[in-house]
């Protein structure tokens, strides 16, 4: 089959886009036809590596995936041919997490394109605890846009940063899955959304799925005291930060007081500097998500299916021309989700 895969961690030049051997179902698993595989800065991360992660080699990135059934134990009741999407994250055994509903937070927590093959290849296993049907109205290509952001923005926006209707929110940055599906389920709670923007045309984006303000850093670097003014000296009740480094002192500064921070990522780094007097006399909580419950995903589809997902999507493309299309998303030159079509 073919596939876009890494035999070693690196930068893009590390990728190949050539044949694989077709992959071979575990018991429990299903094989999956893939017909759209979308992108996220998690296929980036994986592929650089770090320590702790050891893959077997090659490996395939791609944690949004869907496709139809090719073949399915004969207990399940997905027919060969169903039309599903595969649920990024599951859990590999039982324990006090997910018996709590916490499967993320489980050490038996795995992602479909980390620490197992994904799904940027003609073929993927999973297990079929982790398919669900699409909605017959829409496209493989529509469907594949909110599946880990979806599940990764419910849990982060809902489970942990307890966003409320009537909340103020700043979303640092507008290009991202994770800050692109975040304006519109923002907008979708009744919170009013500060967003923040690199360029022109990104800001007009953000502006369309329904950001209350938007503001260009680049033509505002002191952009908290945009914030301040526009919320008159309170700041936000929630601030999404998935940039790290640049950006999380300015996130602790325009927060309110008792208000939260919540990150899932660091675009720019990890290794952050800032002034903890604003933790503990402003009253902040810092708050980490990592993806979600099986239930979380169900939950985040339900809502995220019925948007419009072409606006959430910046490209789609043949899983040949893969490889130019990573380097697009870590150039950070998109807005929304980059699909690939094997």
């Amino acid at each position: 089959m073919k596939a876009i895969y890494f035999e070693q961690h690196g930068g893009p030049e590390v990728l190949r886009y050539g044949d694989l051997p077709e992959p071979t179902p575990a018991e429990g698993e299903a094989v999956v036809r893939v017909r759209a595989v979308a992108l996220n800065h998690l296929d980036i991360w994986v592929r650089r590596g770090w320590e702790g992660l050891n893959l077997p080699l090659p490996h395939i990135g791609g944690s949004d995936v869907v496709g139809e059934v090719v073949s399915v134990p004969g207990s399940s009741s997905l027919a060969v041919g169903t039309r599903v999407a595969i649920s990024p994250g599951f859990s590999t055994r039982e324990d006090e997490w997910t018996r709590r509903g916490e499967d993320s937070v489980s050490p038996s927590y795995k992602i479909i394109g980390e620490q197992v093959k994904g799904g940027m290849a003609e073929y993927v296993t999973a297990p079929v605890s982790t398919l669900f049907p699409i909605p017959e109205a829409l496209s493989y290509e529509e469907a594949v846009v909110p599946l880990l952001v979806g599940t990764t923005c419910w849990r982060m926006l809902f489970k942990r940063g307890d966003l409320r209707a009537g909340e103020t929110v700043l979303i640092v940055g507008s290009g991202g899955g994770v800050n692109s599906l975040s304006i519109l389920l923002c907008k979708y709670a009744g919170a009013t959304v500060y967003c923040l923007a690199g360029s022109s045309e990104k800001a007009r984006k953000a502006e369309a799925l329904g950001a209350d303000v938007v503001i260009n850093y680049n033509d505002s670097p002191n952009w908290p005291s945009d914030i301040m003014k526009l919320t008159k000296g309170r700041g936000v009740d929630l601030v999404v930060d998935n940039v790290g480094a640049e950006t999380f002192m300015k996130s602790l500064r325009v927060a309110r007081r008792g208000g939260r921070i919540v990150t899932v990522g660091n675009t720019t780094g990890y290794d952050i500097t800032f002034d903890n007097r604003l933790i503990f006399a402003k009253q902040l909580s810092l708050i980490g998500s990592t993806m979600g419950s099986k239930q979380d995903f169900v939950d985040a589809m339900a809502v995220a299916w019925r948007f419009d997902l072409k606006s959430l999507t910046d490209t789609v493309a043949p899983l040949e021309n893969g490889i130019e299309m990573i380097k697009r998303l870590e150039e950070g030159k998109q807005f929304g989700k980059i699909v690939l079509t094997p």
